[in-house]
């Protein structure tokens, strides 16, 4: 399960205080993906944030991610696997190295 939020510039820095608050982990325990959307070909998009994981880890990430967009239908797809195709990448550039 996973929520995908189009962050605006101007709430950049909730993006922090979300993931970093203390008194709630739930959501930082899950996997985060943070990537500008101009580089993964989405222009018209901010800071994307990828939230991966439990059914009530994405549900509390949808309250605390009010304050940005949630993208939904063939938009939060398209994202979706643009993030899992740079990871695949970085992965395999990774294992060349090493492997």
């Amino acid at each position: 399960m996973y929520a995908i939020f189009d962050v605006k510039p101007a709430d950049g820095a909730r993006i922090d205080e979300v993931l970093s608050d203390p008194t709630d982990d739930l959501v930082s325990r899950q996997s985060i993906a943070i990537r500008d959307g101009a580089a993964l070909g989405f222009p018209d998009l901010a800071r994307l944030v990828l939230v991966e994981g439990s059914e009530a880890g994405v549900a509390r990430a949808v309250e605390r991610f009010a304050f940005a967009t949630r993208l939904a239908g063939d938009k939060a797809e398209s994202v979706y696997r643009a993030i899992k195709s740079q990871e695949d990448d970085v992965a395999s550039g990774v294992g060349f190295i090493f492997g």
